[in-house]
């Protein structure tokens, strides 16, 4: 069978994203079942058989599977309905209208990730009516709570409900967004994530009069310094084993990254000057590669003082950490402290928050193989490399049961790479209608031909 394009359904996968983010899942709260209600019906009208999960009221994920014959493992479609928040008044249109203009669907969640569950949901449509029979069953999940870590979603699906989602494949969100190089698109494919370290530190001091400072202890100072050397910090660079074959597979259609892919591999310490280099022509490109290779901590919301006039005692900061495979949070917490020797550490407290290991899966797999074959029908002239996801997915909580997860939602680059990464829990975030049905069209030919 050819690869080709599924242009009649474009109508349909348009609309069905277009109801998705008119279904404000903004998470906190989320809210979720209305999406997953939604997703039921719809399926139900082709015949599906749906179970809607609840962790809390509110927060549901939908299931369903097209049952095979054992010949072969189960084959796990899974994406996530909930959305980070959007304020209206910075888009330039409603974020949860879910407007068509231009060629695109723009919306929040219009890449991350209600297009992945529109195309996963279409792909499941198609292969009922073209009466495909799996080797083995292929389940598609659509969860609740990703944007807050997962755990009252995929999660929690795994820890009570596992035999409903358990494969040994699973193909999730991270990947496929192609990157241009040179006229040449690399589409990437999530083989690893980096692992969150959430938390917070108390700053604390002596109150006193705002009008004499000297005879107070100011709280926030001491977090200043924090903040400061933690926000500045850059860890030491390490080259895992995805982020080598990602620098690779770029590295073959660019000559300048190849002579400074060299240089990295032989002198690791040298890549900030390399990608100072790179960020001179692209930026998000550079910073992107640059958080491959290291841990990396950023402060995210700092809250301290009560009154105009008063210095604060107390002072307290939240940081988003990120760790490699290889690293995990009990050292990366130990090598933090160490950097906070000088800012009076009895006067800080920590406080975890949320911690998840790196996770990895292997390369060397029928499915792996089986995207590149597909990705090479549909584009002949591209390639197709693995990367490490510097966020977190939900894949980590089966990777930790034994699957093998893939981050893959096939995109052709119809926006400069740069401005389609800032539109992902940015402003105007938006997919072309044409890429709605390539990405379809090339998830139906892989799952179709894996699983028959």
């Amino acid at each position: 069978m050819c690869a080709q394009l599924l242009k009649e359904i474009e109508e349909e996968v348009t609309n069905l994203l277009i109801d998705l983010i008119k279904i404000n899942t903004t998470n906190p709260p989320g809210n979720e079942t209305e999406a997953a209600r939604y997703l039921g019906e719809t399926l139900n009208k082709e015949g599906f058989n749906c179970e809607l999960f609840e962790s809390a009221p509110g927060r549901g994920s939908v299931i369903t599977r097209i049952k095979g014959t054992g010949e072969k493992p189960n084959l796990l479609l899974l994406s996530h309905l909930d959305v980070v928040a959007a304020n209206p008044k910075e888009w330039s249109v409603d974020p949860f209208a879910g407007v068509v203009k231009d060629g695109f669907v723009w919306g929040r969640g219009a890449i991350d990730m209600k297009s992945m569950t529109a195309m996963e949901v279409m792909v499941m449509k198609l292969l009922k009516r073209n009466n495909v029979q799996p080797k083995g069953d292929i389940i598609l999940a659509a969860t609740a709570d990703e944007e807050k870590g997962g755990e009252a979603g995929a999660g929690w699906l795994v820890r009570n409900h596992p035999e409903k989602v358990q494969a040994k494949y699973v193909i999730n969100e991270g990947g496929g967004l192609a990157i241009p190089i040179n006229g040449k698109n690399i589409f990437t494919i999530q083989t690893a994530e980096k692992g969150i370290l959430w938390f917070k530190i108390k700053a604390k001091g002596k109150p006193g009069h705002g009008s004499v400072p000297g005879v107070a202890d100011n709280a926030i100072l001491r977090m200043n310094k924090v903040v400061e050397k933690l926000g500045n910090y850059r860890a030491k660079i390490s080259l895992v084993s995805t982020v080598k074959q990602f620098l690779d597979g770029i590295a073959k259609e660019n000559k300048l990254v190849q002579q400074a892919l060299a240089i990295l591999l032989q002198n690791p310490a040298a890549g900030d000057q390399i990608l100072d280099m790179l960020a001179q022509k692209d930026k998000a490109m550079a910073e992107e590669v640059r958080a491959m290779l290291r841990m990396t901590i950023a402060p995210t919301i700092i809250r301290g003082g009560v009154k105009e006039n008063i210095i604060p005692s107390e002072c307290e900061a939240v940081f988003d950490c990120r760790i490699l495979p290889g690293q995990n949070p009990a050292d990366a917490i130990k090598e933090i402290k160490g950097l906070l020797k000088d800012a009076d550490p009895e006067k800080l407290e920590f406080e975890p928050i949320q911690a998840s290991e790196p996770s990895e899966s292997p390369m060397d797999t029928p499915l792996y193989e089986q995207i590149v074959d597909v990705l090479k029908e549909f584009q002949p002239n591209d390639s197709a490399a693995p990367i490490l996801l510097t966020g977190g997915t939900d894949s980590r909580f089966f990777r930790k049961i034994g699957s093998i997860c893939y981050g893959f939602q096939p995109i052709r680059a119809d926006m400069p790479y740069g401005e389609i990464l800032k539109t992902i829990h940015g402003i105007d975030e938006r997919i072309s209608t044409e890429n709605l049905v390539f990405g379809t069209s090339v998830l139906y030919s892989v799952v179709e031909r894996f699983m028959t």
